[in-house]
């Protein structure tokens, strides 16, 4: 497997690998990830979906990517995805995949079309004192120290950030920063979260910094990521013939390790409450999603709580992840992530409006209609005076197909579940689905007459406990993630947000279609590159336009610094002057 750019062979189709016709796949987990790696092995690789299997323990798939109407409580999103324009492997991928929605085009097209003519931003990017706007302007706010904190982390190696928290690299005021607001709200990043992880979003999304403020950088699909994602891949698969078999959990992967080589030999799973083996050779190529960041969600209901009674790392993923790792170190460490649900779990909640009731205190925030079809939020307002660092979006309605007319379908979460209330008085966990809709009422500015009355008539709320849902962000080493293929494995693979795949980012629909291509392409030598990860951190320009927003425009000649950094700067630009440089820095108004 090796990386490439460029269109030369994004447009090439590879021929098929030698030997591939003799293999079989067998594919643990029925999320986004396995379902990018048959579709991979099927287009690129050339295998025949009937000698592809996915084991899925649930009774449908899309993993965390998914979005259902559950007749026992309503409209349920545990999540939403967030998409951008250099998502590689992603769109690589729905390039290929028929559209349900739109004749004669591929999911990307549609998507395509729909962001052209209804580009995201949000016009209210966050509120306080009851629905008024936070009025950040825009602006990151960031003083001069704190942009030189943040522009040192950029530029920090990787091996000097191992193990250490955001906390410990990043004081002083930059948490009072309006950058730290919409950072830690769009992406759910806490201060005891991996300094690493927030470096490598830095670099990863650089290109995008001027686009925060107000979430221009970010593309949404039509309808919830279930539907609008993982339907037309599942449709694909199952057309090719690709095996589904669900009800069935994977407990272990067992490996001969034999001189320069780790052999997946046998599947233990369980199917029907009966444990069974499958033996396998070197033929049978396995791919295991490790980990999951939804396993063991706890849902409640309009009038009633969840309940999360768990231990952690229970969880099939996670015991799954275990179990395989204690065979050899080079398949990571699941206890750094899966061990500390106090630090990983957040709350969200699907809020259905059942009328037009509420809707106007909506509107008055995003300024949009609603009903209209078109983006509504432009993605997520934070509620800046929320103990519970409330944040909430209504996207394109409807956000279902099956919703009905005159109705609307948002997610709200809460970063910090365990605080009370500034309304309820009571911590997000402890909530129904109806007393956190009371409270989010009551921060749109509801009079508080008829929050209670809004809330039990006009809204049905679905509450969700996830306890692992940022577990990827726990402070991390070299080896805690496994390599997508680790090193001597000729049959087995890693898949999705725990494995380990350099400079991309998780928590992206985009970094779990890159471990399913790299997955695929290194298996089964498939000659054609995987795009690399787009290069703006490596482009000055990206560089530069970033620097000019995080300054808020300031030219670098009126920052506030030590002496001996404002001397190397004056000497810096007296050696560009007259040069290509010099012109660069005076377009992106840094002099």
């Amino acid at each position: 497997m090796y990386y490439t750019n460029g269109n030369y062979e994004a447009f090439a189709r590879p021929r098929r690998p030698k030997g591939a016709e003799d293999k079989q796949a067998w594919l643990v987990g029925g999320g986004l990830a396995s379902l990018a790696a048959a579709a991979f092995l099927i287009r690129d690789g050339g295998m025949e979906g009937s000698r592809i299997h996915i084991l899925e323990e649930a009774d449908l798939p899309g993993g965390a990517c998914d979005g259902l109407l559950r007749p026992d409580v309503g409209f349920v999103i545990r999540g939403g995805r967030e998409m951008e324009n250099h998502y590689e492997c992603l769109w690589d991928l729905f390039r290929s995949i028929p559209s349900l929605e739109v004749p004669d085009a591929s999911v990307l097209d549609e998507f395509h079309w729909l962001n052209h003519d209804d580009p995201n931003f949000s016009m209210n990017r966050a509120i306080l004192d009851r629905g008024e706007s936070a009025d950040t302007k825009n602006r990151f706010e960031l003083s001069d120290e704190a942009a030189l904190a943040l522009m040192k982390l950029f530029f920090t190696p990787d091996e000097e950030l191992y193990n250490k928290s955001i906390e410990e690299v990043l004081g002083g005021d930059f948490y009072d920063s309006n950058f730290w607001l919409y950072w830690q709200t769009m992406f759910a990043f806490e201060t005891w979260h991996s300094a690493l992880e927030m470096k490598l979003y830095l670099q990863r999304f650089i290109h995008h910094i001027g686009g925060l403020p107000d979430l221009s950088a970010l593309k949404f699909t039509k309808y919830n990521q279930y539907e609008s994602l993982i339907l037309p891949l599942v449709k694909y698969l199952e057309e090719k013939g690709v095996d589904f078999r669900y009800g069935v959990r994977v407990e272990n992967v067992l490996f001969h390790f034999l001189p320069g080589k780790k052999v997946a030999h046998q599947l233990v799973l369980v199917k029907d409450g009966k444990e069974e083996t499958m033996e396998l050779t070197e033929n049978d190529l396995v791919f295991v999603t490790n980990g999951s960041c939804t396993e063991e969600s706890a849902l409640g209901a309009n009038d009633r709580a969840p309940v999360l009674d768990i231990a952690p790392g229970d969880g099939a993923s996670w015991q799954l992840w275990k179990n395989i790792a204690v065979q050899d170190a080079s398949f990571g460490r699941p206890e750094k992530f899966c061990d500390h649900i106090e630090a990983t779990k957040w709350e969200s909640a699907t809020v259905t409006l059942l009328d037009d009731r509420i809707t106007p205190y909506v509107e008055r925030i995003c300024g949009r209609d609603p009903y209209a079809g078109k983006v509504v939020t432009g993605g997520i307002v934070t509620v800046k005076d929320s103990a519970w660092l409330m944040r909430w979006t209504f996207n394109r309605q409807p956000h279902f197909k099956a919703q009905p007319e005159g109705q609307l379908v948002g997610w709200i979460y809460g970063l910090y579940p365990d605080e009370p209330g500034g309304y309820v008085g009571k911590p997000m966990s402890e909530c129904t689905g109806a007393e956190i809709c009371m409270e989010w009422l009551y921060h749109l500015g509801v009079p508080e007459s008829e929050i209670e009355r809004l809330a039990a008539e006009s809204a049905s709320t679905v509450p969700c406990m996830m306890p692992y849902v940022t577990a990827f962000f726990m402070p991390r080493e070299a080896g805690d993630r496994p390599d997508v293929v680790p090193e001597g494995c000729v049959n087995f693979a890693f898949l999705g947000q725990f494995a380990q795949t350099p400079r991309d980012t998780i928590f992206t629909t985009e970094y779990s279609v890159r471990t399913a291509m790299e997955a695929v392409y290194t298996l089964l030598d498939v000659e054609r590159g995987v795009p690399e990860v787009f290069g703006s951190a490596y482009d000055v320009r990206c560089l530069l336009n970033a620097a000019h927003y995080l300054l808020d425009g300031r030219k670098l000649t009126a920052m506030k610094l030590p002496l001996p950094y404002k001397m190397a700067l004056l000497a810096g630009l007296e050696k560009v002057r007259g040069t290509t440089l010099e012109e660069l820095l005076a377009r992106y108004q840094l002099i």
